[in-house]
């Protein structure tokens, strides 16, 4: 069957999210009809999206994002006018006994009806489908399909729109992909007792000034595209590693999923005992299982790990018992005002010991930009910093490396 319905069937799409209406009214519509399947589909140039389904989809290959090619869909036929709303029996029918379609897919009765936005364009076909024929099915029922496609006007007007932005956010994230990923400024790292640089942190900076790096991420995600635009800016920082100094480390950023998609074989072969790998909190290692085990095989090359951003969220202690990390960097929230604040001061004591438990390679005051919160963070035993006050980021490697030396 894979092989059939390889001409008929294109691509998987990504789509965005349908509404919680547009779902239930398709579970409404495959009840009332006694259908297997209903769908909700977007016409985009010669493919028809599945943008949303309800019940046995599986049964004719088709989820959320399958996609089927005009020259042998039935849909062309429906939105023409060529085929009716409703056919009962499609083998039993002369205008589609002999349809690719129905015969690879085994659909043996339909009702489907065209899409509208609110503008009065063409968005795409609402329908149902049957693994047997359904010769109760009436024109009462071909109603109902279009009196629910009328319905959907507004939803898939709003659908259309999502759609829209996320093509085109698409477009700009795989546009900077494909051009090697985001420029990279670098910020300094300080040990503190020293007053000496010891590493720097690679930081994505994105060509629109509108958007900033946690949208562009964020905005990623929402598309699919987030570990392949890690792993670009993961491979550019990489590329700067022979200019760093040997006496300074290179810190990069990664999800839990990027560890599992590409970063060892990326990692493999370079100077690793060089590299802090810095493990947002944003997401939870316990759901990609796999990461303990790609966890093991780069600590194996010499990298460290560093939980990222502990203190801005509330998985932070979670991640912190998973991941044992070498290095804990206490969020900027927490550095900010540390020196006015004892709650603050009494938490960062906590990490330090914390991180002596579990890593013994301490913890990273990050967002330091007061001489006070400098005083503070040494104070509480913490023996990293980063932040304005030190060290801000820049484009030039060779600045952010001698900062602290000079």
């Amino acid at each position: 069957m894979t092989v059939r319905t390889a001409t008929l069937l294109g691509p998987t799409a990504e789509v965005p999210t349908p509404s919680a209406a547009v779902v239930e009214l398709l579970a409404v519509l495959r009840r009332h009809l006694h259908m297997d399947t209903a769908w909700l589909g977007r016409i985009e140039g010669d493919l028809l999206v599945i943008q949303a389904i309800s019940g046995d989809g599986d049964r004719f290959h088709l989820t959320q994002g399958s996609t089927v090619r005009r020259r042998r869909g039935l849909y062309p036929g429906v939105l023409s006018g060529r085929l009716p709303t409703l056919i009962p029996d499609t083998l039993a029918d002369p205008r589609t006994a002999d349809s690719p379609t129905v015969r690879e897919l085994d659909i043996r009765s339909y009702v489907a009806a065209p899409v509208v936005t609110d503008d009065g364009t063409i968005y795409g076909l609402l329908g149902c489908l049957g693994r047997r024929p359904h010769r109760e099915l009436r024109e009462r029922d071909a109603q109902f399909m279009l009196m629910l496609a009328e319905i959907l006007r507004d939803s898939v007007s709003d659908l259309h729109r999502m759609w829209q932005a996320h093509s085109q956010v698409w477009l700009d994230v795989s546009r900077l992909i494909d051009q090697g990923g985001p420029t990279l400024a670098f910020q300094p790292v300080f040990d503190l007792e020293r007053a000496r640089i010891v590493g720097v942190e690679a930081l994505s900076r994105f060509p629109d000034p509108c958007r900033s790096t946690e949208q562009w991420f964020v905005a990623a995600d929402a598309v699919g595209l987030t570990v392949e635009l890690e792993l670009a800016a993961v491979r550019r920082a990489l590329g700067a590693l022979p200019r760093i100094p040997a006496h300074i480390g290179l810190a990069v950023n990664a999800s839990a999923t990027t560890l599992s998609a590409g970063l060892v074989e990326m990692i493999t072969g370079t100077d690793a005992d060089r590299l802090l790998v810095e493990i947002t909190e944003h997401q939870r290692i316990a759901d990609v299982p796999e990461v303990t085990r790609d966890l093991d095989r780069l600590r194996r090359l010499g990298v460290r790990f560093a939980a990222d951003d502990v203190g801005a969220g509330y998985s932070g202690l979670e991640q912190l018992v998973l991941l044992r990390p070498e290095i804990i960097k206490m969020d900027c929230s927490l550095t900010q005002g540390i020196d006015t604040d004892p709650a603050r001061r009494a938490v960062a004591t906590g990490l330090v010991h914390v991180a002596e438990e579990i890593g013994g390679g301490g913890v990273i005051a990050e967002g330091i930009e007061t001489a006070g919160e400098l005083l503070t963070t040494r104070d509480a035993g913490i023996r990293y910093g980063q932040g304005f006050l030190l060290g801000s980021p820049t484009p030039v490697l060779r600045d952010a490396c001698v900062a602290a030396d000079e």
